[in-house]
């Protein structure tokens, strides 16, 4: 996976050197259109609705199956319509502006279209629930659809990719100035997102790895490099499955100390999801780098245990940050489905064979039903 990721590193090296010419005669032929600034939405009532935002380096393809797992199980179920290369902006610990802006889009446009959910929801003609489809009888079992459809895809192409890249502030670099989320330059980010409909109701918030984090800023009523999100107003639930919520040492860690220095509202219900059974000095070279990378005091990792890639410690550190978030500790559950990615084998050798195996991860289907019935 890391190689495949390296690619659209490469790709967009080679844009920065061969579009500086042109990217500025091309500065104002794609912006971001969706606005939503002002006051605050009227409350609005819960949908039994969600959004998977996908964690770092990751895009819908890889989460489509839990979306659908999901919307069968009567939470009708959509992912952030982006692919994986859609974070090279954010690469080095830059702002997450790009990122909040898709789910931003993504949120709004679900809360949107509430009386359009009841179709997908999963309907069972029968008093017998045990009911499957080879049944020969003459009761209906109605497949749910996929909500996917409602959502509407955003225009991004390479010149918004060069110039997100070039201008994103933050990280190792200092872009802008400054590694501070505070400090960042006011700056937006490139697209051109369709504006949605007046919302019709409040959604859940599915946040994967760096997903679920990124997901805390997007419900803050603070000013997050030029622009607060206010996402609490449209979210009613929030689950984060093995995301780093503890404060660590370097820039890639800026943003989480910023949402820890935040208050969720108290109305949205918060549960972190974290998983153990996969030990820092037995589980391969990426676990051991991944929880050093995670621990506030500069631990080389081995001790830690964790899913592979999430230290539990920092799985379950929103609690520290959110009094109201419930935790959820899972026996044996892998952060990610290695053995179904391309290049799993090469960025983590040992966590595709574990997958590979069967040892299961936060989306397969038995360890989705101890998580998604919070909801």
């Amino acid at each position: 996976m890391t190689s495949h990721y390296l690619h659209y590193v490469f790709v967009a090296l080679a844009i920065t050197s061969s579009f500086n010419y042109y990217a500025d005669a091309f500065a104002t032929t794609t912006t971001t259109t969706q606005s939503h600034a002002g006051g605050s939405i009227p409350s609005l009532p819960n949908i039994n609705a969600a959004v998977i935002v996908p964690g770092f380096l990751t895009g819908k393809d890889e989460f489509i199956p839990l979306a659908q797992s999901l919307t069968a199980r009567g939470i009708p179920t959509v992912v952030v319509p982006m692919p994986n290369w859609h974070w090279l902006p954010c690469l080095g610990g830059r702002s997450m502006r790009p990122m909040l802006e898709r789910i931003d889009f993504t949120v709004r446009h679900l809360a949107a279209v509430a009386g359009d959910l009841d179709q997908f929801e999963k309907i069972i003609t029968k008093e017998d629930d045990n009911m499957n489809i080879d049944d020969n009888n003459d009761s209906e079992l109605i497949i749910p659809k996929d909500p996917q459809i409602l959502i509407p895809n955003f225009n991004y192409n390479l010149i918004d990719l060069y110039q997100d890249f070039r201008n994103n502030p933050g990280g190792v670099l200092k872009v802008g100035g400054s590694a501070e989320v505070d400090k960042y330059p006011l700056w937006e980010p490139r697209g051109t997102f369709l504006e949605a409909p007046e919302p019709m109701g409040k959604v859940a918030l599915i946040g994967h790895s760096a997903g679920g984090w990124i997901s805390r800023a997007y419900m803050s009523q603070r000013n997050y490099g030029g622009k607060a999100y206010n996402g609490h107003e449209l979210v009613h639930s929030l689950i984060t499955l093995g995301s780093p919520h503890g404060n660590a040492p370097g820039p890639a860690f800026k943003g989480v100390e910023w949402v820890n220095n935040d208050v969720i509202d108290a109305g949205v219900r918060a549960l972190a999801v974290g998983g153990i059974g996969y030990k820092g000095d037995a589980s391969g070279q990426l676990t051991q780098n991944a929880y050093s990378f995670c621990c506030p005091i500069g631990s080389d990792g081995s001790q830690y245990d964790g899913d592979g890639v999430t230290p539990i410690e920092s799985a379950l550190a929103m609690k520290k940050y959110l009094p109201n978030a419930e935790t959820l500790v899972l026996d044996d559950v892998g952060h990610f489905c290695w053995s179904d990615v391309f290049g799993g084998e090469t960025v983590a050798p040992e966590l595709t064979q574990y997958h590979r195996d069967g040892r299961p991860w936060y989306g397969d289907d038995d360890i989705i039903e101890k998580w998604a019935g919070w909801l």
